[in-house]
């Protein structure tokens, strides 16, 4: 039904139109050009949609096998960003690039340090480096550990002091029973003398004689069992050679084994998605360990990918994380990693089905599965309402699945840049979590056009106006997103209005917006683009803001004033209430 509301213009009563959250011009190219690209390392065919390949780096020497492109033991993973700098974790090792120009980013250190999968985090002086291998060392040391139980290994997180970038001093390793497979980074407004690792191991449970304390017994067996649990280790800011293990919250308590989907459509079970599996007997079954957990700080919650589970968690108490809920799906098979909305009504968990070695992408394989499902937080539940997985076919040589991405700070939307391994990376919009679309993509051709060679995009995350993706065989990738009829510029300029001091993307920051009149055109550049809004109301609003725009001191915060209590009238009876009251926030805050 179609809502009258007084116009500024006047004060007469105009009619509102459609509300649809998806353009009415949607389109993706057709043909799409990511099917069918020419194979090849650095010459592999490229494809590209409102994006802007603005540099590849290749991986330093030490880092480059150029007799074994794509070999495991170079592979390069997760990232993290302070300032001017961007470090590259790598399964042997890391590696950390000065992106002052990011056109041509520069190498400024390269250290091989086995252990797998050195995802990284960074505050301040300090690198955490997580350590799963058996043949990692404490040391560094290329040998690898031969011995069975050995005071050599390293397991766990690594801390460095990179105070002097190219020559990083290692403080201490924080060994843990599990090794850490994904670290996240968790700072606490009220403890700004610590900050806090949650460190999330996948691999199995090392032997008591090296590690004191371990044990792989069920719990009603050992309550003291190193499974079903995560790690909190606190690090002291001025003293890290302090850090140490603070909690060992059993985050899985009660919960039973997830029923997953099957390969085959045949052996596929089904539930309902979103809905909690059955209890566990004795603490036997359920997940173990969590593969990522994305900490969002100022609204108080976790979203853990959790063997076969979506869990909420509540984090005030950040030493003791509590599960709230958990959601389960027969249609995803390995949660891998969480995204909250902006203000946290929402959570979007992908699905890195295959572990992310397998063609999961193809034409044969279902949309349901190695996606992303999005949810809409209920209380103390979550309520599923989509999934979303790139939209282009990918071949048999290519790996791909959902992977690591983060949000792109459009005020009023969310937009988020992905990565898809061998599907290359794409941005789309969830603001409605009913109806995601693509709006942006860019992909290479595979690695080799006769066999599977892994390599791909690990992550992708906007930076301080730019997006930076890891490729695990290639190098480190830099990307501009450009105005279309999805994104307008005045959204982009909002968006890059917003500057992070560090970035690590599991622990998701609350994007804020200082004011500014491109950020008020963001929100009328909405209006205009989902045309339920009169067209003689948002004329006004321009005028007025144009106006205001060239005024000075009392005049501008006048005028200003008076457009925001229009606003406000105007929301109560608006179908886009909610970003009409945003604006209005805007225009107020741009008129102190």
């Amino acid at each position: 039904m179609r809502t009258p509301f007084r116009s500024l213009l006047g004060g007469a009563l105009l009619v509102a139109g459609s509300t649809a959250a998806i353009p009415v011009a949607y389109a993706q190219p057709t043909p799409d050009p990511r099917v069918g690209l020419k194979a090849g390392w650095f010459d592999a065919g490229e494809a590209s949609w409102n994006l802007k390949l603005v540099s590849n780096t290749k991986n330093s020497e030490a880092f480059l096998n150029l007799s074994t492109p794509g070999d495991a033991r170079l592979k390069n993973s997760d990232l993290a960003f302070s300032g001017n700098l961007v470090f590259q974790g790598n399964y042997s090792g890391w590696q950390v690039w000065d992106i002052g120009n990011p056109r041509k980013p520069k190498l400024r250190a390269a250290f091989v340090c086995p252990g797998s999968q050195s995802d990284v985090t960074v505050y301040g002086n300090l690198l955490f480096v997580s350590a799963e291998a058996v043949s990692g060392r404490v040391d560094c040391g290329l040998g690898g550990v031969q011995d069975e139980v050995s005071k050599d290994r390293a397991r766990g997180i690594r801390i460095i002091d990179i105070s002097d970038i190219e020559h990083p001093r290692s403080i201490t390793t924080v060994q843990t029973c599990r090794g850490s497979h994904t670290n996240t980074l968790v700072t606490d407004p009220k403890d700004p003398e610590n900050v806090y690792i949650y460190v999330s191991g996948s691999a199995g449970v090392r032997s008591n004689e090296e590690l004191a304390g371990c044990s792989a017994a069920n719990p009603d067996i050992d309550p003291n069992s190193s499974l079903f649990r995560i790690e909190v280790i606190k690090v002291p800011v001025k003293n890290p050679a302090a850090a140490a293990i603070v909690s060992s919250p059993r985050i899985f308590e009660g919960l039973g084994e997830a029923v997953r989907h099957a390969d085959a459509a045949a052996d596929r079970r089904e539930r309902p998605a979103g809905a909690p599996a059955r209890p566990s007997v004795a603490g036997r079954g359920g997940p173990t360990q969590c593969h990522d957990i994305t900490t969002y700080p100022a609204v108080g919650l976790a979203g853990g990918a959790c063997s076969g589970y979506g869990i909420l968690l509540d984090i005030r108490d950040i030493k003791n994380p509590k599960r709230i809920y958990a959601a389960a799906d027969t249609n995803m098979s390995a949660w891998h990693s969480a995204t909250f909305s902006n203000d946290g009504s929402k959570v979007l968990f992908s699905d890195e089905w295959g572990g992310g070695t397998a063609p999961r992408c193809r034409a044969t394989d279902k949309k349901e599965w190695g996606a992303d499902a999005i949810f809409v937080r209920n209380g103390d539940k979550l309520d599923f309402k989509s999934y979303f997985k790139l939209p282009a076919a990918q071949s048999n040589q290519e790996n791909c699945v959902a992977h690591n991405g983060s949000l792109i700070p459009i005020p009023g939307r969310e937009v988020m840049v992905q990565s898809w391994y061998q599907g290359g990376i794409n941005v789309f919009d969830w603001t409605d979590p009913d109806h995601a679309f693509e709006i942006g993509f860019f992909d290479r051709g595979p690695m080799d056009s006769t066999a599977l060679v892994s390599a791909g995009t690990w992550s992708a995350y906007w930076y301080n106006g730019l997006i930076y993706g890891s490729e695990i065989a290639r190098g480190l990738d830099v990307w501009e997103l450009t105005p279309s009829e999805f994104i307008t510029k005045n959204e982009l300029d909002a968006a890059k209005l917003v500057k992070y001091a560090y970035f690590n993307a599991q622990e998701q920051p609350q994007a804020v917006w200082p004011a500014a009149f491109v950020v008020a055109r963001a929100y009328t550049d909405q209006l205009a683009r989902n045309s339920a809004v009169p067209k003689a109301w948002l004329t006004g609003v321009l005028a007025q803001l144009a106006t205001a725009e060239k005024a000075n001191g009392a005049k501008r915060a006048a005028a200003l004033n008076t457009l925001a209590a229009q606003l406000d009238t105007d929301a109560a009876a608006s179908p886009e209430a909610k970003r009409v009251t945003a604006l209005s926030a805007v225009v107020k805050a741009l008129a102190k």
